[in-house]
């Protein structure tokens, strides 16, 4: 995706134009967009373009060190950055506009942080640890702005693939060896090393591999060598020709034959980047039978002219379909308007901001023109976006304050509490979403640090301000960590210390089966266990059963009571909540969309929640039931006293769980565990 042109191709490489390399570009921003739009998934066309890209980066140095020229490394990142900067962030503009005027507000926090890392060519690791948090919360739509991952990829081997040849240029000069053969030891080494690595992570960790840039490092190595390597090439005609049409077949059926977003970039990914190869060798001589006839023609090479444009404006062009249509597929017609819209904006970005920036070649001329340059692109972008994120933050606090007394969320449902004032904001503020999570102070420390490590990891801790009366500990997994926002202001209230343990998707039981890909639950577990049990808390807070989505099936956890035996043991008082109900729809997001009255975002009791709690009768802990204030009656709401209730399909938010605090209250006194 990188955004030189055929001219700037010739200056970089000093090699004669390759235009069925630039047709081979074309070719792959088609599959990238058709597959995108019209089937939903990936092609592997991206590389392609990580392949391509470095080939014509690893030409323009190697010729360089060949000629003994400087390699002019800082003028290379700014002269790179300066052309690849202006159109992103121009198009990161307008998916800020977009975002601001159609896009739901329950979206903006992370359309602002994916901009920021868009921008810093940071947006591939953005992506890849979110996929691994437990706690990332689901986004009701694709990000506009998800497929910067790739140039996010590209733009730190811009800055990486310099280096080597610095490092290179050095040693082979003090060595006195030949630039060349360390060039390709070092490449290899790279190739190797990234491909065994990518191999491993993509089966243990497919989400963070695909993302990771190391797993990635390999293909551009790739490109690389057989940039270093092409020169030695030699073949007939007909078998260039047959080579040439065997890689762009295995590009075109790459995306039908392997499923390229599920399985790469392990080993799979040696299709695409070996048809790259296959096709650049094929072009390197003269074929008559070979594809270069093909790649080189007029469409191809109109298209190549605004290949990096496209690929920018085409993934929000289509985001912004479905949010605007409320759709989450698209027709053969839409489709075909959509790729029509994204050809027409690609063409306006072109030749409205990219080709005008690489005329600009007074700016090349040092190192500081171009930093210039780059800081103004950045600049463009951070401003209006940190304006944004400055309004709303201010907003929501005016909200908070001006309606402090209108939120009394499961209060309301209390024997004569006042009227709930029904013309206030609902809250929490859909900006304010990520904050929804419950966290305690720090880090556990001092004697309530555990030694452990993987338990060490999960230890959050808040301290009373004055004399300590007891020691409480809340474990378990994230319902767990939801029932906590009802006890810290009992803790706050009472003088307690708190000690938290969270792991997502791992309950606190010793034979409940955690959820898949939690693979350490059964030691973190155990070392949780021992901890506890060396504190010697006053009282131990947990979960008591789990509820399945739409469903009134609820079991107690698999081991509770060997569990809570060996807390009794210890001298602990253990308190248990029962699940709440849980859903297969985003609930805070249909309340977002349709209102708080809609029938779609609420539940019929008797669907959701089992008539008993099975968990009633667990001998040896107090088994605390709030249901009836999340279902009323007869109805499992999604809005109660102007607090939104759920944060997603299962979780309640925070806001709504502090509002609790109070029923949990009466409930620890009625079971004479407070005061």
């Amino acid at each position: 995706m990188d955004s030189a042109g055929p001219g700037d191709r010739a200056t970089e490489s000093a090699s004669p134009y390759r235009a069925d390399i630039d047709g081979l570009r074309a070719l792959a921003i088609l599959l990238v967009v058709v597959y995108h739009v019209w089937f939903g998934r990936v092609s592997g066309g991206v590389d392609v373009f990580l392949m391509i890209s470095a080939f014509f980066l690893t030409a323009s140095f190697a010729r360089r060190l060949d000629a003994g020229r400087r390699l002019g490394v800082g003028r290379y990142w700014m002269r790179k950055f300066r052309r690849l900067l202006p159109a992103a962030a121009v198009t990161m503009l307008g998916i800020l506009a977009a975002s601001l005027l159609v896009y739901p507000s329950s979206t903006w926090p992370a359309i602002w942080r994916q901009t920021w890392a868009s921008l810093l060519y940071l947006q591939n690791w953005e992506l890849a640890f979110k996929n691994v948090d437990y706690y990332a919360r689901e986004e009701s739509i694709p990000s506009p702005l998800q497929h910067f991952w790739s140039l996010s990829v590209q733009g730190q081997v811009f800055i990486i693939w310099p280096l080597v040849f610095l490092v290179v240029a050095v040693v082979a000069r003090r060595a006195r060896l030949r630039a060349s053969s360390l060039l390709v030891a070092a490449f290899g080494a790279i190739f190797l090393a990234s491909l065994v690595f990518s191999i491993v992570e993509t089966s243990s960790r497919q989400s963070f591999a695909y993302f990771d840039t190391r797993t990635r490092l390999w293909e551009f190595a790739a490109g690389s060598l057989l940039a270093l390597l092409l020169p030695r090439f030699a073949a007939s005609p007909p078998v260039r020709a047959v080579l040439g049409w065997m890689g762009l077949a295995g590009i075109v059926t790459c995306g039908i034959a392997l499923d390229v977003q599920g399985g790469f970039p392990g080993y799979l990914a040696l299709w695409p980047v070996l048809s790259t190869a296959a096709v650049i060798l094929s072009g390197s001589g003269p074929s008559r039978w070979g594809p270069g006839a093909l790649l080189s023609s007029r469409p191809l090479r109109l298209l190549a002219r605004d290949a990096y444009a496209l690929y920018l404006v085409h993934w929000p062009v289509l985001i912004t379909w479905l949010v605007v249509t409320d759709r989450t597929s698209v027709g053969w017609l839409a489709g075909g308007a959509i790729i029509a819209i994204s050809l027409v904006l690609a063409r306006v970005l072109a030749a409205g901001v990219e080709e005008p920036m690489r005329r600009l070649r007074r700016l090349d001329g040092s190192a500081w023109r171009g930093a210039v340059a780059v800081v103004a692109c950045v600049a463009v972008v951070a401003a209006p976006l940190t304006l944004w994120q400055w309004t709303e933050r201010a907003r929501v606090a005016a909200l908070a304050q001006d309606f402090a007394g209108s939120y009394p969320g499961a209060m309301s449902l209390l024997p004569g509490a006042d009227d709930v004032p029904d013309d206030v904001p609902l809250w929490p503020d859909a900006t304010s979403l990520d904050d929804e999570w419950v966290a305690l102070d720090g880090p556990c420390r001092d004697l309530y640090a555990p030694t452990d490590p993987l338990v060490a990891e999960t230890c959050a801790e808040t301290r009373s301000d004055g004399w300590v009366r007891d020691l409480v500990v809340i474990v378990g997994d994230s319902h767990a960590q939801q029932w906590a926002g009802a006890v810290l202001p009992i803790a706050e209230d009472q003088g307690w210390d708190v000690v938290a343990l969270f792991k997502g998707g791992c309950s606190f039981a010793l034979e409940e089966p955690p959820v898949d890909g939690v693979d350490d639950c059964p030691q973190w577990r155990d070392g949780a266990l021992a901890f506890i049990e060396g504190l010697r808390p006053s009282m131990v807070f947990g979960m008591a059963t789990k509820s399945l989505p739409e469903s009134a099936d609820e079991r107690a956890l698999g081991g509770l009571e060997a569990t809570v035996d060996r807390l009794r043991e210890s001298g602990t008082s253990v308190v248990l909540f029962r699940d709440n109900p849980r859903f297969e729809q985003n609930i805070f997001f249909c309340v977002e969309s349709a209102g708080p009255a809609a029938p779609e975002c609420r539940r019929p009791r008797e669907a959701v929640v089992a008539a008993e709690n099975p968990a009633s009768l667990v001998r040896g802990a107090d088994v605390v039931d709030l249901v009836d204030h999340l279902c009323p009656d007869s109805w499992c709401l999604p809005v109660i006293g102007n607090v939104i209730v759920y944060l997603d399909h299962n979780h309640l938010t925070h806001s709504y769980a502090r509002t609790l605090g109070p029923v949990l209250a009466a409930r620890l006194t009625a079971i004479a565990k407070l005061g």
